[in-house]
């Protein structure tokens, strides 16, 4: 009697350990650090409100790739679209994170993605936003230090395939000094590591929790530094020590 008590004791034990497991995952997937108010799908002259289906996606995976047939609406048939998701940081103040068809959506930075709970019903902005300015401007009002409030601090960046990359942190810091966005090719870097090939720009970076994240950009999209901290001064890429230094990163990081 004695060792079947036990044996029940165990068992119970054990069958509560995956429930606290995934508790605490569900916990880690919704703590980012910005909260959605609405998504938009386009271009700018051609674009729909698509936060009900990215709620939709959220409840699935963290990460999607962007692409008509994920967003279920095509807005602009036969042109290259972006997701445009407009969150609120921190800080209060609102930001918008752009995702160009091909790139890979990542849900962890912001709070609540799993659950679902974000998204203002009242959001009465357009393309550019709740008072339809568009983010440069916004960029001037609020400085600086608002310009390189992102979560991410970036280790490396990597630019190619997988079988011929070259570093280019250097050259990404160049271009950080020069804007918050640039359009992203070969003649951006000013060199074509795997000719004929489709490149990609991957950004290795360290997150608020401080683990590895990988940040993929196709090549011909548009790379938005507004995520990464410090992007405009520059003061990132000096951390190689604790890079993994590979083109997939660490398992825990990679999307």
């Amino acid at each position: 009697m004695t060792k079947m008590r036990c044996a029940i004791f165990l068992i119970a034990g054990l069958s509560l350990l995956p429930l606290g497991t995934l508790a605490a995952q569900e916990r880690d997937r919704d703590s980012g650090e910005y909260v959605i108010l609405n998504a938009q799908y386009g271009t700018e002259h051609n674009h729909v409100d698509v936060t009900h289906r990215l709620r939709e996606l959220a409840r699935h995976d963290e990460r999607f790739r962007v692409e008509y047939n994920t967003i279920e609406a095509d807005p602009a048939p036969g042109r290259p679209k972006m997701l445009r998701v407009f969150a609120r940081g921190p800080n209060g103040q609102e930001r918008s994170f752009e995702f160009p068809d091909g790139s890979l959506f990542d849900g962890t930075q912001f709070r609540g993605w799993g659950r679902g709970d974000w998204g203002d019903e009242h959001w009465n902005g357009g393309w550019n936003g709740r008072e339809g300015r568009n983010d440069h401007d916004a960029d001037d009002r609020h400085g600086r230090e608002d310009h390189d409030a992102g979560a991410f601090l970036i280790l490396s960046a990597q630019y190619g395939t997988e079988r011929r990359h070259v570093d280019v942190t250097h050259r990404l810091k160049e271009l950080a000094q020069q804007d918050q966005r640039f359009h992203m090719d070969n003649h951006t870097f000013g060199i074509d590591p795997d000719y004929g090939r489709h490149k990609v720009l991957r950004i290795y970076a360290r997150g608020p929790e401080g683990r590895e994240r990988m940040f993929e950009y196709p090549e011909h999209g548009w790379v938005d530094g507004s995520q990464f901290r410090g992007w405009g001064s520059g003061e990132w890429g000096n951390d190689h020590d604790h890079w993994s230094g590979r083109w997939n990163g660490e398992e825990r990081g990679r999307q």
